[in-house]
């Protein structure tokens, strides 16, 4: 029987079933894992030693590490364009309005320096970013990467990419404050269908967000009618209105209690509608997406754990380039001369 082809398992541990399907296999994509292992041996172990050291100083990095590899895929694919800097003639993605609190860039250029000292000219900032987001995760979840394995398999061999276009972030990147509707098909346009969806959501389990990435739907005239969003906990709004009051700046937990440890709570939160987004809710709006949020009352967090590992992987192969397409960059902020 060739592989995932069981009809008749759910969607979401169809996700776990085909996990082996992925493992060690080389994709027309020209990903594999361990594309490394020959032209630079220590690779992984360069940008697992760098993350780790970032992470035990503050671990709140884990989130934006994260954060930088979805919003370099969703744009342009998997390229390490979010890294590159603007130019006199050109704003690039890293200065649009949706990823101006992007952080943890320091990170990826520690990698990448580290990189470059033992293996020149071999590792692409786009594997770095693929590299740091599963290890950042990893260490998220309390995974000691030194003595156990990290929390899946990363396929590398992405070249990055030369063009980098700050309307393009603004266009693509899903926003806060998107229904099913149109969240269900950014992440179709990227090769991800709703059970993806569902599940990359659960990234929001780690991380901080600044007031004003939801204020407008605390207020009266969120819904055009003189409502505020009414997917949200009342009593939610009300803290939140307090956490808030100090000005938009402010910033305010995902996960209450639990910002900085990667696990399956977002999921009960979004349940009682008191997930800190618009886009949160929106997935009890979809029949697949709201069953796999329910689903996790009933599920060892251990299947969503191995879910988000295959729906990362799968993420990563979104438009990414290969072969003799696009270079390995010197610097990540900037294209090669």
């Amino acid at each position: 029987m060739a592989c995932c082809s069981n009809k008749l398992l759910p969607l979401f541990l169809l996700q776990v079933a085909c996990w082996s399907c992925f493992l060690g296999s080389t994709h027309g994509y020209g990903l594999r894992v361990g594309f490394y292992s020959q032209s630079c041996p220590q690779a992984e172990a360069i940008v697992r030693r760098t993350v780790e050291s970032y992470f035990s100083q503050d671990p709140t990095v884990s989130a934006p590490l994260l954060r930088l590899h979805f919003h370099d895929c969703f744009v342009r694919g998997c390229d390490g364009s979010v890294l590159l800097n603007s130019t006199r003639r050109n704003l690039a993605e890293k200065d649009a309005k949706p990823n101006l609190t992007l952080d943890g860039f320091y990170v990826i250029d520690a990698a990448k320096a580290a990189l470059e000292k033992a293996c020149p000219g071999t590792v692409s900032c786009a594997d770095i970013l693929a590299l740091a987001a599963r290890d950042a995760v990893s260490l998220g979840k309390g995974i000691n990467l030194t003595r156990e394995s990290q929390l899946y398999q990363v396929e590398t061999g992405r070249r990055d990419g030369s063009v980098s276009r700050a309307r393009e972030a603004a266009a693509h990147l899903p926003s806060s404050d998107d229904n099913i509707a149109i969240l269900k098909a950014n992440f179709r346009s990227k090769g991800l269908n709703s059970t993806d969806l569902a599940i990359l959501s659960g990234g929001h389990a780690i991380g901080n967000s600044h007031c004003f990435s939801f204020e407008k739907r605390l207020h009266h005239h969120y819904d055009g009618r003189g409502l505020s969003d009414a997917t949200l906990d009342a009593n939610y709004k009300v803290e939140l209105l307090r956490l808030c009051r100090a000005g938009n700046d402010t910033v305010v937990e995902m996960v209450p209690g639990s910002s900085t440890t990667f696990d399956a709570e977002y999921y009960g939160l979004v349940s009682k509608q008191k997930g800190l987004f618009h886009s949160d809710e929106a997935l009890l709006e979809d029949e697949v997406t709201r069953g796999y949020v329910y689903s996790r009352k009933q599920l060892p967090e251990s299947i969503f754990f191995a879910d988000f590992g295959v729906s990362m992987v799968k993420m990563g192969r979104a438009g990414v380039l290969t072969g003799s397409s696009g270079e390995i960059r010197k610097n990540c902020a900037l294209v090669n001369h």
